[in-house]
């Protein structure tokens, strides 16, 4: 049994795999993870344990604690210039973000193809797989919450208020959740337009976190809705530790 982790500035997701499947997941928000040394404390030890954390030293350390009654060593990713068939043409491999690493590699292992891996979450990530399993590069852009928040603190008339995508709004709630979410989608179908331009086919759209949904609705191209493309991927990787 494989024990996956993804430890970002909102949520922590985790997932227990084994013969092909999740066995048990789940999601806490971060500021509650000293609560999973409790979630996990009857659960059997697996083989192999692989985080993903962009949360910080201190949930860093607060995992560690979880996980110590496993007494199995748990693996922290970094990110590589190759693995698991993904190469990385990042200038500093190691500086790309765990969690886009292995979502990268979830990518490629589920599809083979030209995709272009999106989480839009506190911040949306748009990074870009070629038809060969190369990470071309990616972008982050504040994502929806957070340029609300933005606009609300930064400005004296766009307190933050109730509002509904509309083509051409009308109320200035609405005009701040279209806005952001024309911002958001434009930022994607640009990444798309570039590979296109660069040679690849024309990639798959593959798009998780918690506003995936709204962002799906608005895009102009056939989208693929993935929840845990990162612990698919960080399951990947468990098992090169594990079969090296």
């Amino acid at each position: 049994m494989i024990l996956a982790i993804d430890a970002g500035n909102s949520r922590i997701k985790w997932g227990f795999h084994a013969h092909g499947g999740w066995v048990a997941r789940g999601a806490i928000i971060t500021a509650d993870a000293p609560q999973l040394a409790a979630a996990w404390h009857d659960v059997a030890a697996p083989r192999a344990i692989v985080v993903a954390n962009v949360a910080g030293p201190e949930v860093k350390a607060v995992l560690a604690s979880a996980l110590r009654h496993f007494a199995v060593q748990p693996q922290w990713l970094v990110a590589k210039a190759a693995q698991c068939g993904v190469r990385s043409r990042y200038v500093h491999p190691a500086q790309l973000g765990a969690d886009r690493w292995a979502a990268l590699i979830g990518a490629w292992h589920r599809w083979h193809r030209a995709a272009l891996v999106v989480h839009a979450g506190t911040a949306l990530t748009a990074d870009a797989l070629s038809r060969d399993g190369e990470f071309l590069g990616g972008v982050i852009v504040p994502g929806h919450e957070l340029t609300s928040r933005a606009l609300a603190a930064h400005t004296a008339g766009l307190r933050r208020q109730a509002g509904a995508f509309h083509h051409f709004p009308r109320a200035t709630g609405d005009a701040i959740v279209s806005g952001t979410i024309n911002a958001l989608c434009g930022t994607i179908e640009r990444m798309v337009r570039f590979m296109e331009q660069g040679g690849e086919e024309k990639p798959l759209i593959v798009i998780g976190g918690g506003d995936a949904d709204s962002l799906a609705e608005q895009l102009g191209a056939p989208v693929q809705r993935v929840d845990n493309l990162v612990l698919e991927g960080l399951v990947v990787i468990a098992h090169e530790y594990m079969d090296p």
